[in-house]
């Protein structure tokens, strides 16, 4: 099995995912087994050698791990997110192995 994380971008303005949502999901994703943790993210900032640069992940607010034999698999899994069900993006990436 790989794993991968599934990136939440922030919504769009508009509709929200209804109050219940996430732990419902959560709950689904954590009887299939492929759970593997997850958390919001809270501000912060860019760094780099040159010292703080403009923000260039502020529209990232949390992250999920799962694990899963394949790319599409992991989408599968995706059903349910409240996000995407509020019309928003979810960024889907394997971490490689070292």
């Amino acid at each position: 099995m790989n794993d991968y994380l599934f990136l939440t971008h922030r919504l769009p303005l508009g509709p929200s995912e209804p109050e219940d949502a996430w732990s419902l999901y959560l709950d689904r994703l954590r009887r299939t087994g492929q759970f593997s943790g997850g958390s919001a993210i809270g501000g912060g900032l860019s760094v780099s050698r040159s010292g703080i640069t403009p923000d260039t992940s502020s529209h990232l607010t949390g992250y999920i791990r799962v694990r899963a034999d394949s790319i599409d698999e992991a989408c599968k899994l995706l059903e349910g997110h409240p996000v995407i069900g509020a019309g928003g993006t979810v960024e889907v990436r394997e971490l490689p192995r070292d």
